[in-house]
């Protein structure tokens, strides 16, 4: 079973992507807040984080960045799932290391089909 980490302040996103991505089949991880999270990530290993933005604290880009200098974590894919939709934010997500860039609002059933494919798996739809 995959695990996944969803990091994300708003509680209706982790509550609902929880959900979705347990039902698909998944082990999930969720997180508030990108400091505690990157300790969260170097104990559990996940195979895949999918993360926001814009958060307090640290943002995603930093968190993207801080795990992807640690040789321990640097290999994990991110998804950032964001409403910064500017083609200029998706560039620096991506030089940032991301894997794919997904912007809010956003279908969850389009997430997982997107999720099943990175991992190379068959779409049930």
């Amino acid at each position: 079973m995959k695990k996944i980490m969803v990091i994300d302040d708003e509680p209706f996103i982790l509550m609902m992507l929880e959900d979705k991505l347990t039902a698909a089949g998944y082990q999930v991880i969720t997180r508030r807040d990108g400091t505690d999270a990157i300790e969260v990530v170097k104990k559990e290993q996940p195979d895949l984080i999918i993360l926001d933005w814009m958060m307090p604290r640290i943002s995603g880009i930093d968190v993207c960045k801080r795990l992807k200098e640690d040789i321990d974590t640097a290999y994990i894919p991110v998804f950032m799932l964001t409403a910064k939709g500017q083609a200029a934010d998706e560039r620096i997500g991506l030089q940032c290391g991301i894997a794919r860039y997904i912007t809010k609002p956003f279908s969850p059933k389009g997430l997982i089909a997107e999720i099943e494919e990175f991992f190379g798996r068959q779409v049930n739809r």
